[in-house]
């Protein structure tokens, strides 16, 4: 992974390049609240096939992280954008993974109101609140986003960040100590911790914008597949149902002994599931 800056609205934001450099682009968009860190699992068998993309979202990982930026799904839609405009990609596949998602998300509905010329060609969804109705953030998470968010983030310490992440994955698949300390990295860097009551204003984002982000689901022009690790306490197997009820004929792959984060816990999986659906949806 080769980290490059990127000018986002006056801030630095670091993205990062890999893979085959004439293949055909596949943009990486990471979840709440770690970073493009997460993929690093995957990255090399995607990169023999294809050209990866991956940023820090702004407020996320080695990313800026603003305390006055107004933190929403469709400013970083705009940053993965200005990205993909920076590199000189038009055409691309998307991989995303919880908050990343939405942004996906909010990328189809663009495609839709744009028409084919926006580029986006498919899109590959792990675990995370596509429908906001079945999202269950953790207790922490509903706290900080709470109008006393400010104040309790101030008593949120690594213990109970890192104790909190845990818990969403599969109880065999839960990070080490080495990957603990790398999540609190990603999260502290830059004075991350002051930001997560604004970057957590993403749970009443989503419900507010649900008629947008889910319409484009159900009218999406382009290839949908969900991957979902039923373990995931937050958008595990009721998300699944959910999936299953609303979009019927939309491609879905159910990963039994993994959690909320696949691409981590079971890399193999996802990469089984992911690889011949991009190749069904090349650009040819």
């Amino acid at each position: 992974m080769r980290a490059r800056p990127l000018d986002f609205r006056g801030h630095e934001v670091l993205a990062y390049d890999g893979g085959i450099p004439d293949g055909e682009p596949l943009l990486l968009i990471h979840g709440f609240p770690t970073a493009a860190w997460d993929w690093h699992r995957v990255w090399e068998a995607l990169g023999h096939r294809y050209r990866l993309v991956a940023p820090d979202l702004i407020g996320f990982g080695f990313s800026a992280k603003p305390a006055d930026f107004p933190y929403s799904f469709p400013a970083q839609a705009d940053l993965c954008e200005s990205l993909l405009a920076e590199r000189g990609i038009r055409d691309f596949h998307v991989l995303a993974h919880d908050y990343g998602d939405t942004v996906a998300q909010e990328l189809l509905a663009r495609r839709i109101e744009r028409g084919p010329a926006h580029g986006l060609r498919s899109l590959c969804l792990l675990n995370g609140g596509v429908f906001p109705e079945c999202h269950r953030p953790r207790p922490i998470q509903r706290a900080l986003a709470g109008p006393l968010g400010p104040l309790l983030v101030r008593l949120v310490g690594k213990k109970q960040a890192l104790a909190s992440l845990a818990r969403v994955f599969a109880p065999q698949n839960r990070p080490g100590e080495a990957e603990r300390e790398v999540f609190w990295t990603l999260i502290d860097a830059n004075k991350g911790r002051r930001i997560m009551p604004q970057l957590l204003r993403y749970i009443r984002e989503r419900e507010r914008n649900r008629d947008r982000w889910v319409s484009a689901l159900l009218e999406s022009p382009v290839p949908l597949i969900f991957i979902d690790g039923m373990l995931d306490p937050v958008s595990g197997t009721h998300m699944v149902e959910r999936w299953r009820q609303l979009l019927p004929d939309a491609a879905l792959v159910t990963l039994p002994g993994v959690g909320h984060y696949p691409q981590l816990e079971d890399p193999d999986a996802v990469l089984e599931a992911s690889l011949p659906f991009f190749a069904s949806a090349g650009f040819c």
